[in-house]
């Protein structure tokens, strides 16, 4: 393409420092080097991942910064070295990566990978290495993605191919939310058919959670959320009964375990909140029970009495779905063509960036049920 091998400049919203809004601001975007693609976002959601870097992070690398990891876009150009893509190509970035040579890679153990920036600044919630600058200064990309730019450079262990056919306005979610929730379903608590499950918080993990249940064959979805207007949606993509714990004047754990004989075979938590990881783990029955931290947060301990694990319970996590995240693109691929995934239920509004702001103020004030997809290329 034209630009390929020079900077480009392009709007971009980029967070300059913690708890203060987002500026839509012209950024340079270097061209990518060995191993990288640069890639035109198409569309983009926003995570409620963003607002913990930019609400809670206080890491002193932590910003200048821009957002959002779960996007779909079409390759622009390609550094040295690359072969899997080539310019046209349509992509989703990844927030973590797979190499497919490290021990974490080659062990069908773990979706972990020693590449990228998980592996060494965990906290910062950034990659080290950057092809931003913005009025002369370094701008840090988030997860290594940066989807709140109208380009962004990735690694090319950090990015997967999809159909030429596939629709770039749904499939975005695939880069986080679907694959998180839907993952953990199948990769982390194996459900399995027949099985009652609870999943409490019905953001977009928590959502798609619900239709791995139902597709997981689980005969009762318990969807546990305090704002009673997800549970429409969460009753669209397969819940069986919704519980607002507000409603009740005893722990949501009695609750459960008088709705199920004693309590639930799955539990998935997808708020982040320590507390209800707690509640999840209390509500599955003793003997077998499986409950699943999905939700994320990284400041805060949790705790539970020794007794819930004695008594037969497994309290496992899982990060991104369980997936390697190449394969698992191509896994949840099959699943959309093959009519498994109700993806727009998952998109609450339709945004441009310029409204980004408005999007975290729906985000952090409950309205906004699971992803907001922006347009990027209409600012």
């Amino acid at each position: 393409m034209a630009a390929a091998g020079k900077v480009i400049k392009c709007k971009a919203a980029v967070a300059w420092e913690s708890k203060k809004p987002l500026v839509i601001e012209e950024i340079e975007v270097a061209p990518p080097q060995a191993n990288e693609i640069r890639v035109k976002i198409v569309t983009t959601g926003l995570c409620h991942t963003e607002l913990y870097q930019l609400f809670e992070n206080q890491h002193p690398d932590a910003f200048p910064v821009v957002l959002g990891h779960e996007g779909a876009g079409i390759v622009e150009s390609v550094g040295p070295g690359v072969t899997e893509f080539q310019p046209g190509d349509k992509v989703i970035p990844l927030p973590i990566s797979q190499c497919g040579k490290c021990r974490f890679c080659k062990s069908a153990s773990s979706n972990h990978c020693d590449d990228g920036w998980w592996s060494d600044r965990t906290d910062v919630m950034t990659s080290a290495v950057t092809r931003f600058t913005c009025r002369g200064k370094t701008v840090y990309q988030f997860l290594g993605t940066s989807t709140f730019s109208e380009y962004t450079v990735v690694h090319q262990n950090a990015l997967a191919k999809i159909d030429p056919a596939a629709p770039l306005d749904k499939l975005f979610l695939f880069g986080c939310a679907v694959s998180t929730g839907y993952g953990a379903v199948f990769n982390t608590a194996k459900v399995t058919p027949g099985s009652t499950c609870a999943v409490f918080g019905l953001g977009a993990v928590g959502l798609a959670a619900v239709m791995g249940c139902r597709n997981a064959g689980a005969k009762k979805i318990i969807a546990v959320d305090i704002n009673p207007t997800k549970f429409p949606r969460a009753i669209a993509l397969g819940a069986t009964d919704t519980v607002n714990p507000k409603d009740h004047d005893k722990p949501i754990s009695q609750v459960l375990a008088d709705m199920t004989n004693g309590g639930v075979d799955f539990s998935l938590e997808c708020t982040g909140n320590v507390e209800v990881m707690r509640s999840a783990l209390e509500s599955c029955v003793k003997g077998w029970g499986v409950s699943v931290i999905i939700g994320y947060t990284t400041l805060q301990d949790f705790a539970a009495r020794p007794i819930q694990l004695l008594s037969g319970r497994t309290w496992k996590g899982s990060l991104w779905g369980g997936y390697k995240p190449k394969d698992g693109i191509t896994a949840l691929g099959k699943a959309y063509l093959a009519n498994k995934l109700n993806l727009d239920e998952f998109i609450s509004h339709e945004m441009t960036l310029d409204k980004i702001n408005d999007a975290i103020d729906l985000m952090k004030h409950g309205q906004r049920y699971s992803s907001t997809p922006f347009t990027m290329h209409d600012i």
